[in-house]
């Protein structure tokens, strides 16, 4: 079965349909890469998934336990978390204080939460810069503490929205390559991501949305070749060039 399911799944804000019935399966150790124009439902399929909004109809299915109704607690604590499109540091805390927050999803004691927080910022290459604050760091680190703070939940599943935007080529090989690892810890990974090379590079399969619709769902290399996604998002320049 899949770790993770959607099906029929919809979310309307008053005429506006944000999301018309996705159907949508996700196996588990799998990197999910999620397209679409802006305003295609990208983020409101996450918010759906993890509790932010109720969707309007259709179900959610997390290791087969219908959780289409659960609030965002209580689908980190089942084992789903995710960053978002503008980073939320806590910026009047410590890089090792904000992993933190994370970890005490699992670890109620201080001091446990502190050892999970400092494996997390050792993983993701932040231990140098644990006691400065989140604010005071670059756009790069804040991402990256956002990162950890998510993994530090300890999740089976991390949706990632757009964790590359803003970033420099450097910066994103060095994100490319800590999503790579985080993966290889065993997560499931589902990213949004417009930077197409990006996504061709780490996804197994791509799920394309298009005004709230999910238009193709399939390997990377099919997907760029389909015309519906060159209509709806790639543009004749980026067939050409592939």
């Amino acid at each position: 079965m899949p770790i993770l399911e959607v099906k029929n799944l919809s979310m309307h804000f008053g005429e506006l349909a944000a999301l018309e019935d996705i159907n949508l399966a996700v196996e588990k150790g799998e990197i999910l890469g999620l397209i679409g124009p802006n305003g295609a439902g990208k983020t409101t399929f996450f918010n759906c998934i993890t509790g932010f909004l109720n969707a309007t109809r259709g179900d959610i299915f997390y290791k087969e336990q219908n959780i289409t109704r659960f609030g965002p607690h209580r689908v980190c604590k089942l084992g789903i978390c995710r960053t978002f499109q503008i980073v939320q540091s806590f910026n009047e805390m410590t890089a090792l204080e904000n992993v933190m927050m994370g970890a005490f999803c699992r670890h109620h004691l201080t001091g446990d939460a502190r050892e999970k927080a400092e494996e997390i910022l050792k993983f993701t290459g932040l231990q140098d810069k644990k006691n400065q604050l989140a604010g005071g760091l670059t756009l790069a680190d804040q991402k990256r503490i956002e990162l950890a703070r998510t993994i530090a939940t300890e999740p089976d599943v991390v949706l990632l929205d757009e964790v590359m935007a803003g970033l420099n080529p450097t910066e994103t090989e060095e994100a490319i390559g800590l999503i790579q690892k985080v993966h290889e810890k065993g997560l499931t990974i589902i990213v949004v991501e417009h930077v197409m090379e990006v996504i061709m590079k780490i996804s197994h399969r791509i799920a394309v949305f298009d005004s709230g619709e999910l238009i193709v769902d399939g390997p990377p290399e099919e997907v760029v070749q389909d015309e519906r996604v060159i209509k709806a998002y790639l543009g004749e320049e980026y067939h050409a060039e592939s």
